[in-house]
């Protein structure tokens, strides 16, 4: 059995500052600029801080930035393939100077850590993609991200940890890599193979890490993500009762259960290398690689963004210089004549190979259908079943778009009606008329307020559908990328039906009861959709009206037909 070089997994970088001097920092902070950090930074800067990113001592700099992503290497020569950075508003960017210490602060306004700004740059976004992500297709959960949601400037500079983040669930289960090789220390586990998930495990993941630990003679640790993961995700609550659960199938004290709450990129081989980076920090020594280790799916012409195997090759490139060893899986498939799990490589033509697709068990469960005993065990089909039940039980949100004057309303409240004559499920409409005169009344009629609009429309709607109601919304919703962002919002929780009103602007000026249109030509109205600013249709929505020859009535009754279709009515 091998050592670990003490301590386990090399040096580790402590951000935080003594308890002293941390109150001196929060009083210095009230005079500070602030930051409010989003979810992912809040999730990045806590593995800065205690340690799990190191070598960094910060977000990184303009010039390690630029060697990260061309070379996945800092400056000094360092293996590093992921860029860890703090983007901004171009506002708060051109506000600062170089050197100028920042404060930054979760939702709450609790100061978590302070910045020394060294850099500050406006980085080539796309070059960015295509290096680090090998794609500019925005259906990657990291390159939309990065071009859509992410702000344009990107700051620089090391870091004073003051606070760290609160977490209220879980607990017992979250530790700071020194805890965890503490933890090692004092069990007396020598050697340790990490397994990164964020799905649920059922009996082939039990299988695989099992025979993982047995053939290198180790001890195991479940280390699940439970920060940012791709968005559809079933939510980390559900998922760590799963594996609470599943600890009972393994012998015991040979296996741990740690969560790390970090915000997943999806990027197959390099995301490869930085989780095994990371496992390294938290003091293990071998890490599971599996097939198609940390893919985002397919793209959008429907073929996957890597190979099945390309983290594993990447990992073998990189050995010398990971300080982890890598244990690489294929499938692990159940052979009927044998009863149990074998990697799929080592089956033969005449065995009976028996495997349930992640597509196809989430279809059993949307329908309430038998998940077999070989597939997973009682108990985790039965938390997951309570947090996702069937999806006629399930709420959905019917995400109307199109022009002013397509027949958005009208349909929307034929719809209303039918719903509330089935009983099935309590029903609510966000027409836009309504929702600008009540939640926005504030705003006008910019893009920045246009999309701050439909956000709230979408946030309301996914509370709507939290709750297993229906929701209907009705606003112009003119933008694919916020359109987009609605729909993750709303799938996390249950269904997502955008219904494109397609009716011409033609057939929309002459219905123009409001006399909008002529304003607009007349260029009284500035920023008018669909005549001096743009409409972008969608390009596959779940249901396409056209209004010129389709009554109200039959397109509600269409929409409905397809709510049935998809197992969301019964």
């Amino acid at each position: 059995m091998g050592a670990f070089k003490e301590p386990h997994g090399g040096e580790l970088k402590d951000l935080y500052l003594g308890e002293a001097e941390a109150e001196q920092e929060k009083q210095r902070g009230r005079d500070y600029k602030s930051w409010d950090l989003t979810d992912r930074q809040v999730c990045d800067i806590e593995l800065l801080l205690n340690g799990a990113f190191s070598p960094l001592d910060g977000f990184l700099t303009e010039a390690e930035y630029d060697a990260v992503v061309k070379d996945m290497h800092l400056p000094n020569g360092i293996l590093w393939p992921m860029p860890i950075t703090l983007d901004v508003t171009e506002e708060f960017a051109g506000s600062l100077a170089e050197g100028e210490t920042i404060a930054l602060r979760d939702k709450e306004g609790v100061l978590i850590a302070t910045l020394e700004v060294s850099d500050n740059w406006t980085p080539d976004k796309v070059r960015e993609a295509k290096l680090v992500f090998g794609s500019e297709d925005v259906k990657h959960p990291a390159v939309n991200y990065l071009l859509n949601i992410a702000r344009p400037v990107y700051i620089g500079g090391k870091l004073k940890g003051v606070e760290a983040p609160v977490h209220y669930d879980f607990k017992a289960l979250r530790d700071t890599p020194a805890e965890m090789r503490a933890r090692f220390k004092k069990l007396g586990w020598r050697k340790v193979v990490a397994f990164q998930t964020r799905n649920p495990m059922h009996r082939a993941h039990q299988e695989l890490t099992f025979l993982a630990a047995k053939e290198h003679e180790a001890n195991l640790l479940i280390q699940p993500v439970v920060g940012m993961t791709k968005p559809g995700d079933i939510d980390h609550y559900t998922r760590v009762r799963c594996y609470e659960h599943l600890l009972e199938q393994y012998p015991e004290q040979t296996t741990g259960l740690s969560l790390l709450n970090l915000a997943m990129r999806m990027g197959g081989p390099r995301e490869a290398l930085w989780h095994a980076l990371i496992r390294k920090n938290y003091g293990c020594t071998h890490f599971i690689v599996g097939r198609d280790h940390a893919g985002p799916g397919n793209d959008s012409n429907d073929e996957p963004f890597y190979g099945p195997y390309d983290a594993q090759e990447m990992m073998k490139e990189y050995a010398d210089e990971l300080g982890i060893t890598m244990v690489p899986f294929q499938l692990m498939v159940y052979v009927e004549e044998r009863a149990e799990y074998m990697p799929i490589d080592q089956t033969t033509d005449d065995q009976t190979v028996l495997n349930i697709s992640g597509t196809e068990f989430r279809r059993r469960l949307q329908q309430g259908l038998e998940i077999p005993a070989w597939f997973s065990y009682p108990r985790v089909v039965e938390a997951l079943r309570k947090s996702y039940p069937p999806r006629h039980k399930q709420g959905v949100t019917v995400f109307f778009t199109g022009l002013s004057g397509s027949g958005k309303s009208t349909i929307a409240n034929a719809l209303l009606v039918k719903l509330l004559e089935t009983g099935d499920r309590p029903v609510t409409l966000l027409d836009g008329d309504h929702v600008r005169k009540t939640l926005s009344s504030e705003l006008g009629f910019s893009k920045e307020h246009r999309d701050l609009n439909i956000t709230r429309i979408g946030y309301v709607a996914s509370e709507i559908c939290k709750n297993g109601g229906i929701a209907i919304c009705a606003p112009i919703a003119p933008y694919t990328s916020t359109r987009r962002a609605v729909r993750e919002m709303n799938e996390a929780f249950g269904g997502f039906v955008e219904v494109h009103v397609a009716t011409s602007v033609e057939v929309c000026e002459q219905r123009d009861r409001k006399g909008l249109y002529a304003k607009a030509r007349a260029g009284i109205i500035k920023e008018f959709t669909g005549i001096s600013d743009p409409y972008e249709a969608p390009e596959n929505p779940e249901v396409y009206i056209d209004t010129a020859d389709l009554s109200p009535d039959l397109a509600a009754h269409r929409i409905l037909v397809k709510l049935e279709s998809m197992g969301f009515l019964r």
